[in-house]
This record gives C-alpha cells, structure tokens and sequence, in this order.
C-alpha cells in the first residue's frame, strides 16, 4: 500500500441550514452566530422581519465557507497587518492600460 498525497478539500457548503451552519463554523464564532440567529427568530414573530432570517442565514453561509478555507484566518492576519506581499496582483488580459 502507497500513501497518495492529500488533494485540498473545499469547504463544505451548509447551505441555509442553521443546524449545519452551525457545526460548520470554528468554536470562536459560533456564539455569535447563535446570539444573532435567535434575535433574528425573535424578530421574526413580525411578519414584516421574517426576511432578516433569511438574510442572516445567507450571510453566516458565506462566513462559514470562508472561515472553513484553509489559510483563512492567516489571510485576515495578512491583510490586518498591511502585508500585501502576501496578496497576488491578477489583471485579466482584457485589463491591460485601462487599470
């Protein structure tokens, strides 16, 4: 038996599933999201607020997918400290002279 090297794997998409949103995100924002979530609910008992859910739900999707991508919390770091070294510059050909 070989070892076959480890292909990256992207992160899981919860999808609007408050349940799997949840358990996707790091411990460190988790209480957050479930703070959020339940003022949204609450909210929600106004018929007129019930879109925040969705909004939140769609919102705290994304960040569990970001949070998720190996490298994230370096790139945050990066970008905090102004290391823009770190960042690659890409202009599409179509770009050139006009950027």
């Amino acid at each position: 038996m070989t070892a076959q090297p480890v292909e990256p794997v992207a992160p899981r998409d919860p999808g609007e599933d408050p349940a799997a949103i949840f358990e996707t995100l790091p411990p460190l924002h988790r209480a957050q999201f479930r703070a959020e979530y339940d003022e949204a609910l609450e909210a929600a008992h106004d018929l007129a607020r019930f879109k925040q859910v969705q909004t939140l739900l769609r919102q705290w999707r994304l960040r569990a997918i970001a949070y998720a991508r190996p490298g994230y919390e370096e790139a945050v770091q990066d970008a905090l400290q102004n290391r823009t070294e770190m960042f690659t510059r890409y202009t599409p050909p179509e770009w050139e002279g006009r950027v």
